[in-house]
């Protein structure tokens, strides 16, 4: 018995031994999905020489598929499953690893798709919520899983792995998608009902993120030498820790200092029955209350606003909606925070509990909090206290509600020298985020990419987009060793001021270069975005449109459905006085605003325009230099506010120059 205890011991230390030899990346985990239709890659780690054998079996364990591989001098090995008609999409599946030791459960096949950029990506659907309360509400399927690669960067090469993440091929349900992309969960969502196959969504995106961070280092320095060499000067992680925990210890020494020298932190200016009697009244919009010799105040101001509730409201539970706010506050509902936000852009939506609220006068304080700028309310946003089962929702916004005033009283806090910053953002530098993100997910098989992004590219480097966008584009079809990798390209929306004379700024420049390079390329489409933004906010909120959009696109460049997309232009003729544009569709009849035209001398007229059928007619300016138009530009603006050349399916026609 003794021996037999020793070799069943010893058997068992040898399978322990066998299973903590060989290592999965982080994307292979329970639940994952599997590109249907194809040859699977599987790759991994173990000790130099081993041999990894792995297999695909059915719901029933029936193996469907094999494959082995020597591990190399470093440990890696990999090996591609072939496909075969019994691999058919659905779920229930299972990979075996070395001989059954390890295994993944609950493997789905169905389509991948990895979805890319920054914030417009990253935009989470706790924060587009109350635009489509009932839909997410209603969130329930499990053939959509999500997976959100976790951020991190690299200066010193690319890495082997991913970090660990919480979510990790989770099913699609209000709960696990509430921080998760609300592009990736819509556009998920509808393929899933579009195809009837289980669909992975691999988001892989960062805030703020400039193109080059997401480009390998060999493929940038082609053309772009100069940009390799800024990331090398940050090679030296103690430099790098030590920079991020100096900035760390003065922004905590520049809050300790304000709420040392603010009054309103002494004399609790947050409570109800604070005397503030003597403060002055100020409009929320006039933005002058916050600034001191004409430059805005940096430190705190504290605004407070008086709210009489009745006897039928009085004890409910409430939201109270400040709009956007720049740039961080923290709001207090008589006496008691409710809410704090430490950046200008996530709208402020604050839930008050039941019982805080009072017959009679209550007080709303505000403490904002500024290192830099002018603290101000944003326009065009909602600014009331909402009741009711619907005061989640601004789309409608809820049937009970209470306006807040634009009056405020206003007192000054406490003026503070500038915050100031030896901040290290790495993931702004170039190849960062290719090295550590990007690179570690390869060679997984995937359906098509999205790429959403560019903001971030509009200042004096926005000429230099398109080479970049058709570098990331080879770069990754390179890495996935996909040749043919369908791309989506989301061009930027409309956003900031409308103005009526022409622009010329990055903004239309990148939305042209996400344009050309698209339109150029057999496997990529682009999404026009153009009448999905908003004025005041860089992050709209209808990405349920966008994903629709972004499917449309898909489903002609990977299911080859024969859809009609954006409208574009096929050919163009110049007459004596006008210039007539062919469309490769019908739009919508009428006139048509936003079009420019250039002469000889570069400088573009707004030019009156008509749609009729599949043809555009601009006239040309009796002002035009020599009279003779040289170059067509057409909603070529930061913000082409209600543009109205659409298809006659509703879909928008792209902004444009063209020579001519």
């Amino acid at each position: 018995m003794k021996q037999k205890l020793i070799l069943m011991m010893m058997a068992l230390l040898c399978v322990m031994t066998v299973a903590a030899k060989v290592r999965l990346p982080q994307l292979f985990q329970d639940g994952m999905v599997l590109q249907r239709g194809v040859a699977i890659p599987i790759w991994g780690w173990a000790d130099k020489g081993e041999q990894v054998s792995i297999c695909l079996a059915d719901s029933k364990g029936k193996v469907l598929s094999t494959a082995s591989a020597t591990c190399d001098e470093e440990g890696y090995w990999r090996v591609s499953l072939p496909y075969n008609k019994k691999m058919k999409a659905g779920s229930g599946y299972e990979l075996r690893i070395q001989n059954e030791e390890l295994s993944i459960k609950d493997v789905s096949l169905g389509d991948v798709w990895l979805l890319s950029g920054q914030s417009n990506i990253d935009v989470t659907i706790e924060r587009v919520y109350p635009w489509y309360v009932k839909e997410i509400d209603a969130f329930d399927n499990p053939q959509v899983r999500l997976f959100r690669v976790q951020n991190e960067t690299s200066t010193t090469g690319t890495k082997d792995d991913i970090r660990p993440t919480s979510i990790n091929w989770k099913p699609l349900n209000k709960q696990n998608a509430w921080l998760f992309s609300a592009v990736g969960s819509f556009f998920g969502l509808r393929m899933q009902q579009q195809t009837g196959v289980p669909q992975g969504i691999i988001v892989n995106s960062w805030g703020g993120t400039p193109i080059e961070a997401w480009i390998c280092a060999d493929t940038l320095r082609k053309d772009f030498p100069q940009l390799v060499e800024k990331t090398r000067l940050y090679d030296n992680p103690e430099f790098v820790r030590t920079q991020q925990r100096a900035n760390m210890m003065m922004n905590q020494q520049w809050s300790k200092m304000l709420d040392e020298k603010d009054p309103g932190k002494k004399d609790d200016f947050t409570a109800i029955d604070y005397n503030d009697s003597n403060w002055e009244e100020v409009n929320q919009y006039s933005m002058e209350w916050a600034k001191n010799n004409g430059r805005g105040i940096i430190g705190s101001i504290w605004l407070r606003q008086h709210i009489t509730i009745d006897k039928a409201h009085a004890g409910q539970p409430a939201r109270l909606l400040l709009g956007t706010l720049f740039d961080s506050d923290v709001t207090y509902v008589n006496g008691r925070q409710v809410g704090t936000t430490g950046y200008q852009y996530p709208p402020r939506r604050y839930d008050i509990p039941e019982g805080l609220l009072r017959e009679g006068d209550n007080v709303i304080t505000v403490r904002f909090i500024n290192k830099y700028g002018t603290v101000h309310f944003i326009q065009e946003k909602p600014y009331a206290l909402c009741f009711g089962d619907d005061r989640f929702s601004i789309n409608p916004m809820p049937a009970d509600l209470i306006p807040l005033s634009e009056t405020w009283k206003h007192q000054a806090g406490a003026e503070m020298p500038s915050c100031p910053s030896s901040d290290v953002s790495l993931q702004n530098m170039p190849t960062t985020l290719y090295n550590a993100v990007l690179h570690p997910l390869a060679p997984m098989a995937l359906a098509g990419v999205v790429w959403y992004q560019g903001e971030s590219n509009t200042g004096a480097d926005a000429r230099n987009y398109a080479p970049m966008l058709r570098m990331l584009m080879n770069n990754w079809r390179e890495r996935f060793e996909q040749p043919q990798l369908p791309f989506v390209i989301v061009q930027l929306a409309n956003y900031m001021a409308c103005v009526p004379q022409p622009q010329n700024t990055g903004w239309s420049q990148v939305r042209e270069a996400q344009r050309t390079v698209a339109d150029a390329d057999p496997y990529a489409e682009s999404v026009v975005n153009i009448d999905l933004g908003e004025t005041v906010d860089i992050h709209p909120l209808r990405k349920k449109d966008v994903a629709e959009r972004i499917g449309l696109c898909f489903d002609r460049l990977v299911f080859g459905k024969k859809v009609n997309l954006f409208p574009r232009i096929t050919t163009h003729e110049v007459t004596n006085d006008k210039v007539i544009l062919t469309l490769d569709q019908p739009l919508r009849d009428g006139i048509l605003k936003y079009f420019e035209l250039a002469g000889s001398d570069g400088r573009f007229i707004n030019a009156e325009a008509t749609a009729t059928g599949n043809t555009i007619t601009v006239s040309v300016p009796a002002d035009l230099a020599n009279g003779k138009p040289v170059t067509l530009r057409y909603a070529w603006k930061d913000n082409p506010l209600g543009v109205d050349a659409y298809s006659l399916e509703g879909l928008p026609l792209s902004p444009f120059e063209r020579h001519l």
